[in-house]
């Protein structure tokens, strides 16, 4: 019978969620197979505000030693490293010990280069930021990825899946199984299922017609189709797409691509440096006025002004997008 010492990191961000999920697959593990033996330590990577409320665990003292996995938890990007935990950090991994990130723990790990040429999986609110900062990284949209000595998991429910696959490999599928039955599991999923629900739960239709013409939509956001050569691709007539779309959706297809367009022009705005006028290209729109125009007609505000309005209200905003010129 061996201990494993498994220690988490813990950013400020972290929701108890992601840390119970974490934890309750271990401890469950040792309940059901007295064999295994988990020896966990909860450490905060950084002070609390006085008077916050503060997951389990201690403070980190200066040192990282002895762990044979260690986890990064946040659920938000965190700022910079620190120089001394980011050495002890590095030191950890020279040792030989697993590193993970959970949720956006990849982030930390990623400005340490710790993920350069490995696979990592990414929350899909935050890939096109994370892309655009460590383009050295394989960023996935896999619900976690385990790559030789690196763990990560998106976030959410992908933490319990991850921490399954490593009761899998550490001590055989029938634990991973047993853990899993135990908890209620409906099924282990695969790292590699993707993030997203499928298209059709999304919608709340299983119009098939429906599911391919919003499908195409999504591929095609730089150049957009028209309706008419949407209909021609789902083998219908334009009349009777925008009698889908209408019930389904209550609106046309135009405006449901429309709006699909300027949504992931804000994600782009908000998460990557690029400027306005190519995130407006890069979206579909023809020219700088037109995109503003629709934007601000959409969302009540013009890309600039919000923009420069979530930079000033988000710490991690002003951080990773940079003040535009002129």
């Amino acid at each position: 019978m061996t201990t494993q010492r498994i220690g988490f990191l813990i950013w400020p961000s972290t929701k108890a969620l992601t840390l119970a999920l974490a934890e309750e697959v271990l401890r469950v593990a040792q309940k059901v197979h007295p064999d295994v033996v988990y020896e966990l330590q909860f450490l905060h990577a950084e002070p609390l505000a006085e008077g916050a409320w503060r997951l389990p665990g201690e403070a980190w003292n200066g040192k990282l030693e002895g762990f044979q996995k260690l986890f990064l938890m946040a659920d938000e990007p965190p700022q910079a490293v620190g120089a001394a935990l980011g050495s002890a950090l590095k030191q950890l991994v020279r040792a030989g010990c697993v590193v993970g990130g959970l949720s956006a723990g990849v982030y930390p790990l990623a400005q340490l280069g710790l993920l350069d040429g490995y696979r990592a999986a990414v929350h899909w609110r935050w890939q096109d930021d994370f892309a655009e900062r460590f383009p050295k990284v394989i960023a996935t949209s896999h619900l976690f990825d385990w790559d030789r000595d690196r763990l990560t998991a998106c976030g959410g429910l992908s933490v319990l899946d991850l921490l399954l696959a490593v009761l899998a490999r550490d001590h055989g599928a029938e634990l991973a199984g047993a853990v899993s039955e135990e908890l209620v599991v409906e099924r282990i999923r695969e790292g590699g299922e993707r993030q997203r629900i499928p298209l059709q739960n999304r919608l709340g239709s299983s119009h098939p017609k429906l599911t391919q013409a919003v499908l195409l939509m999504e591929a095609n956001i730089e150049e957009p189709l028209t309706t008419d050569e949407i209909a021609q691709h789902v083998c219908v007539s334009r009349r009777q797409l925008e009698r889908i779309f209408k019930q389904y959706l209550n609106r046309v297809p135009s405006q449901y691509y429309l709006e699909l367009r300027l949504n992931k022009a804000r994600q782009m705005l908000m998460q990557t440096s690029k400027s306005i006028i190519q995130i407006g290209l890069s979206c579909g729109f023809s020219s700088g006025p037109h995109f503003s125009s629709a934007y601000r007609n959409f969302f009540g505000a013009t890309p600039r002004e919000d923009r420069n309005q979530r930079r000033s209200s988000s710490p991690f905003e002003l951080s990773s997008v940079p003040a535009e010129r002129g």
